[in-house]
């Protein structure tokens, strides 16, 4: 009996009934259940596949040249004065790593129910090792771009170059996983009563890429100020911009738009954080 009094206990599990139940702590020390889930969703992708990890080069390789050729050689868009092929591969590596974080958190309660009825973790480790997956891909599509970056710079000097801009990039990053994050959540909590969502999250990631200046520089919507306006109230135009400012040296950059961008992207996060706490509770019961 009095070695019973005498026990400590190192988890203890509570049920929780607060808005923002997110203990940053115990993540913290989940931390290697997070990486390897990171290697886990890396594995588990590639696996089975002739060519394996190859395709986190030859997706934004393929997209690149398409883009080049419909964009530039038919449709004649203008891209800035810097290289097409490196315009689209800057817009499109970014975007794949927005798009990325949300088409992988969509599903975050559905396509783990079993593991979550039966073992107990922070439940938000999954979306975030969903986020660290593509941000590993995107590390390696980055290395690829930068490739073609020496290439282009070496042929044709002074055609791109970087800017100050470039110290910003760490954070622009940042709030690219942050704003996938948020969004990503949102989808994956309605997801467990309307599963349309999660059939319909790939059609509306694909219309909000058209929304941002990925194909397309800002500059060119300067003939249609409604459409100018329009199109800044996405937040990832701003982001796009930036990132093409620090990469290429060519961009339509606001201060004003970044901080808007900034803003948007925590609302989004923490609406995210809020309902994904409030769901995770009852989706048992709803999955």
């Amino acid at each position: 009996m009095a070695n019973n009094q005498n026990e400590s206990w190192t988890t203890i599990i509570r049920p929780r009934t607060g808005w923002f139940d997110i203990d940053l702590h115990e993540l913290w020390q989940y931390r290697d259940l997070i990486w390897m889930f990171v290697k886990r969703n890396f594995t588990v992708l590639y696996k089975q596949t002739i060519l394996g990890p190859a395709w986190v080069l030859l997706n934004p390789l393929i997209t690149t040249i398409i883009f080049n050729v419909i964009f530039t050689g038919i449709a004649n868009i203008p891209t800035d004065g810097v290289p097409s092929f490196l315009f689209y591969m800057a817009g499109n590596t970014v975007w794949t790593l927005f798009a990325n974080c949300i088409n992988n958190t969509a599903n975050t309660f559905v396509a783990n129910a079993g593991v979550m009825g039966k073992v107990y973790f922070p439940r938000l480790t999954v979306p975030i090792s969903q986020v660290l997956t593509a941000l590993l891909n995107f590390g390696i599509q980055l290395v690829m771009f930068l490739c073609f970056w020496v290439f282009f710079a070496v042929s044709d000097p002074g055609c791109v170059h970087f800017t100050i801009w470039l110290l910003y990039l760490p954070v622009l990053l940042l709030e690219v996983l942050m704003l996938g994050l948020g969004v990503g959540i949102i989808v994956s909590s309605l997801t467990t009563k309307y599963r349309d969502l999660a059939i319909a999250v790939g059609f509306g990631v694909q219309l909000w890429m058209y929304a941002t200046p990925v194909v397309y520089p800002m500059s060119q919507l300067a003939e249609s100020p409604r459409m100018a306006v329009l199109v800044s109230l996405n937040p990832m135009t701003h982001l796009v911009e930036a990132a093409r400012m620090a990469l290429l040296g060519s961009g339509t950059i606001s201060v004003w738009g970044l901080v808007y961008s900034a803003v948007c992207t925590l609302v989004l996060l923490a609406v995210g954080v809020i309902l994904f706490s409030r769901i995770e509770k009852t989706f048992m019961d709803t999955v």
